[in-house]
């Protein structure tokens, strides 16, 4: 392309120089910007021509490829540098072949794509809670709650949750904006479910309800990197958010590693090992993320390693991180969900002396309502004015959306003991934590049955993260090929099954090893046809490149 505007400029420049030989005139020559997928030559003129006669300047023949003015060579390098490989190559060529399934199906080896990529719960059939959705219902079409016939419909107190949530909204409407830190007597509500969880206070100043808890990362980010200097601590392997968001803002990910040999365990001494070694590069680490329970990894920490790690954020005096969407989402009987709040309170640090900020989301759990986005973060341990800055980002997009909002107070306060929903909500969150906890003890048990495949069970969370030992031949092909050797056995599983999948590449991992992430969340139904799928497809795929 480049070359090709060159040889038209050259071809301007020749015009021009004819145009003065003929004419005392100054010619300038005149570019006809045109639509990339054409090329225009602008008229030739006349040599009488009206514009020479006056002597005026008069247009050239001459033309060049219009370029838009943002293009990938002079975009923001930040955002080339971002990545997010949840929804990466595999998922593109999922795709096409999505496409192919439509207008050509016979000509693949499968009748559906299964997409184990995302936790994406209710896409994958998991049904909604029920009193979530009639008290959503009710808060968008409030007129319901005047009508009669809606008692012999909806619950009683998810009317009496409505009314109490519709008559604290502006105007009553879900459609109206609110405060940009979100309706007050949501937060307010909020905060009385953190109080009910943890044991301690919490004030609803200190929450900000966001649409799900990416943009509330995003806004610490950006209000923690200044420059690339300042590093973050992730765990590797981590959720492609904060590398994403990380390079956005221009910062540096300072990576620390969880032992996939102890269940992916997390050694504070391996922190203390990659900070000092930040700090000697002339990094300025300003924060510590932690996921509990782990995204891709599924462990749940203990509490003894919680406390370690709050006391090396205080002893270094780092900003702690605590993403805490999957608080719901534990399967085995020896570890329970504690937030990071409850353990810093535990130990006697108070908002006056230790910094946390916490995040939750109405996507993950057993509610899975990721459409909905909503989520909040709540920010504890930092000044006045810094939560004064924080709140000026996020009145920049005015708020979250409401029905996000109402959806995660919901979360934080569902029903109790007494009322009229709570043996079915009861009933409906247990069977969808039971079922998840089967599925991933079958689906760990049929991985750790293949050949060069070792897997750590999910003790929390929507996947599992399978070590795959890879044959020479295969990571010589992947080469050859021109992709990193998990992707190219991603993207073989894809094209032979319709199982998508996500290369543990694209969450970072200790160097020489191969992963990839699979959901859990398909139907319990489902499972054994995807294991026996996953399990023929990794046998041939083993042989074929056996030396």
């Amino acid at each position: 392309m480049r070359r090709l505007a060159q040889t038209l400029a050259k071809r301007a420049l020749q015009a021009k120089s004819r145009a003065s030989s003929s004419s005392s005139a100054a010619a300038a020559p005149c570019l006809t910007h045109t639509p990339s997928s054409t090329t225009t030559k602008a008229p030739a003129m006349s040599p009488n021509s009206p514009q020479e006669a006056n002597g005026s300047k008069r247009n050239l023949s001459s033309s060049i490829v219009w370029s838009p003015p943002i293009t990938v060579d002079n975009i923001n390098p930040q955002v080339l540098a971002c990545e997010y490989a949840v929804r990466g190559e595999i998922v593109a060529h999922a795709e096409r072949l999505q496409h192919k399934l439509l207008h050509n199906p016979s000509t693949l080896p499968f009748n559906e794509l299964i997409y184990c990529n995302i936790g994406n719960p209710q896409s994958l059939g998991q049904q909604p809670i029920t009193f979530f959705r009639e008290v959503a219902a009710l808060c968008d079409y409030p007129g319901l709650l005047d009508k009669d016939e809606t008692h012999g419909i909806f619950s009683s107190d998810s009317i009496a949750r409505a009314e109490k949530i519709i008559n604290s909204i502006p105007g009553r409407a879900t459609g109206a904006y609110s405060h940009s830190k979100g309706v007050k007597a949501l937060r307010a509500t909020i905060a009385e479910g953190i109080e009910r969880r943890d044991g301690y206070p919490s004030d609803p100043e200190d929450i900000f309800l966001t649409d799900g808890a990416s943009p509330g990362v995003h806004m610490m980010m950006q209000l923690t990197i200044r420059n690339q200097q300042d590093g973050i601590m992730c765990p590797i392997p981590q959720y492609p958010l904060y590398s994403a968001s990380i390079a956005l803002h221009d910062g540096t990910l300072v990576p620390y590693y969880l032992d996939e040999s102890t269940g992916w365990g997390l050694d504070v001494s391996e922190l203390k090992s990659r900070l000092q070694a930040a700090t000697a590069a002339g990094i300025n680490v300003r924060a510590l993320v932690v996921i509990n329970p782990g995204n891709p990894t599924g462990q749940v920490l203990s509490e003894q390693n919680q406390q370690s790690i709050v006391q090396f954020c205080k002893d270094e005096n780092l900003l702690l991180l605590a993403d805490e969407v999957y608080q719901e989402n534990v399967y085995v009987d020896n570890k329970k969900f504690t937030s990071f709040k409850k353990i810093a309170r535990s130990m006697g640090y108070t908002e006056k002396d230790f910094s946390l900020v916490s995040f939750h989301s109405i996507s993950k759990g057993y509610y899975g309502e990721c459409g909905r986005r909503g989520g909040y973060m709540e920010v504890t341990g930092l000044d006045s004015e810094v939560k004064d800055q924080i709140y000026k980002v996020a009145s920049v997009n005015l708020c979250s959306n409401i029905s996000g909002q109402i959806m995660m107070s919901l979360v934080m306060n569902p029903p109790k003991v007494g009322d009229e929903s709570f043996e079915l909500y009861t009933n409906e969150r247990d069977g969808i934590l039971s079922s998840l906890g089967r599925r991933a003890k079958m689906l760990a048990e049929a991985l750790n049955k293949l050949e060069g495949v070792t897997c750590n069970e999910a003790e929390g969370a929507m996947y599992l993260f399978p070590r795959i030992e890879l044959p020479e031949g295969a990571i010589k092909a992947a080469k050859a090929a021109g992709m990193v050797p998990d992707t190219f056995y991603c993207r073989r599983l894809l094209d032979a099954t319709g199982i998508v999948v996500v290369p543990g590449s694209g969450f970072r991992q200790v160097p020489g090893t191969w992963h990839f992430r699979i959901t859990i969340l398909p139907p319990e139904d489902k499972m054994p046809s995807i294991i026996t799928k996953l399990s023929t497809f990794h046998e041939r795929f083993m042989q074929e490149f056996q030396p």
